[in-house]
């Protein structure tokens, strides 16, 4: 029962891929892919994640905590939410393909 809510845990941790113009460039060229993670997310538990999800294995991760921003759109102050960005590292072969 253990094993189950662990494999959960490690599946929850990858909120989304960061779909923008520079991670698909670097995608394309470098075979680096751009994800969004949970705050508890270390490089050990997205490896995980990554072998469990996509069936790859990265070869490196690098995390980027983003920090939450001050905004104003139409007059109105909000404020940007901090988000904890994960950049996969994969070999040559290997592809993620989004549907």
């Amino acid at each position: 029962m253990k094993n189950i809510t662990e494999k959960n845990h490690i599946l929850s941790l990858i909120k989304k891929p960061r779909i923008t113009e520079k991670a698909g460039i670097q995608s394309e060229s470098q075979n680096v892919y751009a994800f969004q993670v949970s705050k508890d997310a270390n490089k050990k538990t997205i490896a995980e994640a990554m072998q469990l999800i996509y069936k790859v294995t990265p070869i490196k991760i690098n995390i980027i905590n983003l920090p939450a921003k001050n905004v104003t759109a139409r007059g109105r102050r909000g404020v940007k939410q901090a988000v904890k960005k994960a950049l996969v590292f994969l070999k040559k072969g290997d592809k993620i393909a989004f549907i």
